[in-house]
Parts: structure tokens; sequence; C-alpha cells
């Protein structure tokens, strides 16, 4: 017997018109309406290179890379390896679990690192009308209800929660309001660097409700935990084409040093983990077409918006679900990590200015 929230959650997936996948030329056929709807997938096996070069500087050099450290239905992370000319390089794991390669350089000359990570994905999919008898451990469903540094849970930010879920009976009439006030309200902003700060205050008040994902999915993980809906973000990046054929929602070249993105997941009863990219509804509307698209039900985005609560494709790798991490050997506190990070003598060296700070990485399906 299906539950009342449970009838009301197929009948919004109904509603947001998900589909079967189809082929290339069927997609290609709907003009103005593809679909999108991540089905169920195979493993696909993906190999990331990091090849780190900094400048030569006054006093050592450290740097830090994200290492992919998810293991979970959709992906495993299977190996690591580095080479460089390092005094010293060790993988470390933060205590919420997330690794990163730790690198120090002693001897002088230009840094160099170069790290290969293998991982396998699929696609992340929700039955809503399944039970799931996956039982999350209580300490981690309590750590995704607490505030950090950038996502207080009292102020502005409990206030906004407050308006958007009054009235909702359960876990997941919250997550939908929320989920469908993000898209309705917030908007990419194509001017902020990377994939913005993530500041949940900045977001509602000076940043006008714009940003990138990092800003507006973690917004919506901000106001779910404001709800009492444990929530968090995934700090990861896109390593090949989406399969429907929306650009913005893939890596599009063998380069993928700018393709960072976050997502988001809630913990539901009944349902377990279930991913959530209100952010990626946001970069469709605003840059799939020269056009800004700013109605949800328009045939392009409808699809997507249906689609991305409850699922996501496998054309991306999750690094880690960290929050205010402590670096060894830096004292400033890392919000979140998501690109390379490195110090030259006691100077953080900004990981968004090309000049200072030359990376490149790639992914390759093997």
């Amino acid at each position: 017997m299906i539950s009342r929230s449970r009838r009301n959650v197929l009948k919004l997936a109904l509603l947001a018109g998900a589909v079967p996948m189809l082929g290339g030329v069927a997609r290609q056929a709907l003009a103005g309406d593809r679909p999108y709807a991540p089905a169920a997938s195979d493993w696909r096996k993906f190999q990331t290179r990091t090849v780190i070069t900094l400048p030569e500087g006054p006093g050592p050099a450290q740097v830090w890379l994200p290492v992919p450290s998810i293991d979970s239905d959709y992906q495993r992370s299977l190996d690591d390896s580095w080479t460089g000319n390092a005094t010293s390089a060790e993988l470390v794991t933060d205590k919420s679990g997330a690794k990163f390669l730790h690198a120090s350089f002693e001897n002088g000359g230009a840094p160099h690192l170069e790290l290969v990570s293998t991982v396998q994905t699929r696609n992340r999919t929700i039955d809503w009308t399944k039970e799931s008898a996956f039982k999350e451990d209580p300490a981690i469903l309590k750590a995704a209800l607490q505030p950090s540094g950038y996502k207080p849970l009292d102020g502005v930010v409990a206030e906004t929660a407050a308006k958007i879920t009054k009235g909702a009976e359960t876990d997941v009439d919250r997550v939908r309001l929320i989920y469908n006030w993000i898209v309705e309200h917030c908007y990419r902003n194509m001017d902020t660097p990377g994939c913005g700060p993530g500041d949940n205050v900045a977001t509602l008040t000076t940043a006008g409700l714009g940003g990138k994902c990092a800003d507006l999915n973690g917004l919506f993980v901000g106001l779910a935990r404001a709800s009492g809906v444990p929530a968090r973000d995934v700090f990861g990046v896109r390593v090949a084409p989406s399969a429907f054929g929306y650009k913005q929602l893939g890596a599009n070249s063998a380069t993928i040093t700018g393709a960072q993105h976050c997502r988001a997941e809630v913990y539901l009863t009944g349902y377990g983990w279930v991913a959530m990219d209100p952010a990626d509804v946001l970069k469709v509307m605003r840059a799939e077409t020269e056009t800004w698209i700013k109605d949800p039900d328009d045939p392009l985005v409808k699809q997507v918006n249906g689609a991305l609560f409850g699922n996501w494709e496998g054309n991306w790798v999750a690094y880690n679900t960290a929050e205010d991490l402590h670096l060894p050997g830096r004292a400033a506190v890392l919000p979140f990590m998501m690109y390379p990070q490195a110090n030259v003598g006691d100077q953080i060296v900004n990981e968004l200015d090309a000049k200072a700070f030359t990376y490149e990485i790639t992914a390759a399906e093997a």
C-alpha cells in the first residue's frame, strides 16, 4: 500500500513529465523538448589526471588536491597514484571522510605534481513508489543537520526556510517546496567566480539570490537543514558530456579544468539519500541557449527540472561532502574542497588565478 505522502510524490513526478531515456536520433527529433530522465545504467570507468605547476617563489610550497572519496551505489572510488618533485606527499583523510593529496616542496625550483584517480560511476535514480531498506548512521544524520561556517541555521536562513515550508506536513513536502523555491526565485549569475563561495547569508541578501552551484545548491542544503531535513553538498567535477544533448550538463571536452560542480542530497525516511540539483536547472535556464529562459515550464527546461529532483547522470565524479576543512599545514579553514589548493611560503594561492596557479585536469573514459 502506498502512503498519502508517497502518492503525492508519485503525482509530482508524473506532473514533472518524467519519460524513458531515448536514443540520440529520437532526441534530436524532439526539437525544443529534449527529454532528460536519467535511468538505471551500467557502471562506467573514468580516469582523471590533475597536473599542478607552481611558479618558483620565496619559501617552501604546499599543495592539496581533492581525491575522489565517495563509495556508494552510484560511485566506486578505485585507485589513486601520483608523481612529481615533492619532498613529501601523502594521502590524507579528513575527519569527515574526505580524502586529499597533501604534497610539500622544500627544495626550491618550480613545484610539479601529477595525480591520477580511477573511478567508476553510474546514473543515480530513484523510484518514488518503492520503499528503501537503507538506514543511515544516526551520527551521520546528526552531522547533516548542523550549521557550518557558510550555512548558519538561524537568522535569515531560518526565516526564509520557515516561510518556504509553511504548512508542509512531511520532509518530502518540505524538500519539494525548497527545491521549487530555488528554481523559481534564484538565478545563475554568470559573473560569479568559479562555483561561488557558498555563503548562504550572502546569497539571500547581498548577492540577491544569484550565484553558481556552490551558492545555489548550498542554499538548498542550508534551507533543508534549517527545516529539519538532513542534507549535504556533494563536491565534484563533470567528466563526460550529457547523454541528453544538454551542453551545460556535461563536460564537453577531455580538459575539465573548469568543470567543477557541486550537487546536493537529502535524507528522506523510506528513501535514504536522495539526489538533488536545482542549480543545474538554473544553469540550463540561464546558459543553455543565448536567451535567458525564465520559465521552469519551458519545454527545454521542464524535463531537467523534473528529473533533477531525485536523479542525476553518472557523467560526474564526486570528491567529498566535507565542509570547514582544516588542511594540514594551513591555518585558514577551507569552506569546501572542490578545487586544487596551494600555499607558496605563507601565502595562500588563489585557486582561480590562472597566472598564479597553473593546473590542468583531464578526464578519459577507460
